[in-house]
């Protein structure tokens, strides 16, 4: 680690003082971790690879296993115990999904009944009700976002492309964008697209054309965002094909709304993130209501979570939101 410090701050043309006074860390520290006479904190080892523009999970898997070393590398037993660490890590891994699915577990077998139930219909109706739950989608995310479009004014303005007056243009735009992000969302599953950075940044460009022009599609202008996106998708890539697909939907958003890679739509595009998981599995959008009441408990139930570092808080939630939107589906067919 003490040769990839040095070499980045060398490349990027800086002198040790020059980064202690941009990390505010003591100059004498900069000088020891190059030498490998000190280790830095966990924090510390986040604003070099930000400043040094070091792949941030590289640099803190070389800090855990100079950590490692440090405390029982000279043990003669060391790499039986780190086998057996191992081998533990894993199963407190297993273990947490485990307790996550075993609290799930009743309301995912209704969610698997529904959605077997929706995929016996004919293709007519499943055709019908995908238009309806995707305008619903559309006018309540809208709302969450504070957009005072009423339900029929939405479709008006989505299928008919009147101009309502009293509203504004950033509002038809909101409804015209995220009509058409669904519809570029399905195609990609269609199409059996992966879920990716580049397709990420499209969804994040077309939900804010022409509202935000200057952030649509781009990250901002930190490094270390673009570090924690690439630990993202290295997460989602890893976890795709093992999660339960709504706890992976679920732990997507909560890891989109922590990075919050975005100056503008952090919630629409995690939500979307979100739903864009579940269609590609076979569910139905996961749409919550956007009237006060409804966004106030998401947004408490997401705070919630990430400040007790529990996500099966918000998993919870939002498996009874697609459960209830799985039932709206059939009464749209059975009523």
């Amino acid at each position: 680690m003490k040769t990839i410090l040095k070499n980045a701050r060398e490349q990027k043309g800086f002198k040790t003082r020059e980064v202690a006074q941009l990390l505010e860390i003591d100059q004498a520290l900069i000088s020891k971790f190059e030498s490998g006479t000190r280790k830095p904190t966990r924090e510390q080892i986040v604003k070099l690879a930000s400043l040094l523009e070091i792949d941030f999970e590289n640099l803190l898997i070389l800090w855990l296993k100079e950590k490692i070393i440090h405390e029982i590398g000279h043990e003669e037993m060391a790499l039986k115990a780190l086998h057996l660490a191992e081998i533990e890590i894993q199963n407190i891994k297993k273990r947490d999904t485990s307790i996550i699915l075993s609290t799930l577990q009743n309301v995912l077998n209704e969610i698997e009944v529904l959605k077997t139930k929706i995929q016996s219909f004919q293709q007519f109706d499943l055709h019908r009700i995908s238009k309806i739950l995707e305008l619903e989608y559309t006018y309540e995310s809208n709302r969450i976002n504070n957009n005072s479009l009423t339900l029929q004014e939405t479709k008006a303005v989505i299928n008919e492309g009147l101009t309502i007056g009293g509203k504004t243009m950033q509002e038809h735009l909101e409804a015209v964008n995220h009509h058409e992000t669904i519809s570029y969302i399905k195609d990609l599953t269609q199409k059996n697209s992966a879920v990716n950075e580049k397709e990420l940044l499209s969804i994040h460009n077309q939900i804010l054309r022409g509202i935000k022009p200057a952030h649509a599609g781009k990250y901002k202008n930190d490094a270390l965002i673009i570090r924690e996106i690439s630990s993202f998708f290295s997460w989602y890539e890893t976890n795709k094909n093992t999660l339960h697909p709504i706890l992976l939907a679920c732990e997507a958003h909560l890891k989109i709304i922590t990075i919050s890679p975005f100056e503008s739509g952090n919630i629409q595009i995690a939500l979307l993130l979100m739903n864009w998981i579940l269609i590609q599995n076979g569910y139905v959008f996961a749409t919550i209501q956007g009237d006060d009441e409804h966004k106030n408990k998401y947004l408490s139930i997401l705070a919630e979570s990430q400040n007790q570092n529990d996500k099966s808080i918000f998993i919870n939630y939002i498996a009874q939101v697609e459960k209830e939107n799985l039932q709206r589906a059939i009464e749209l067919v059975t009523q």
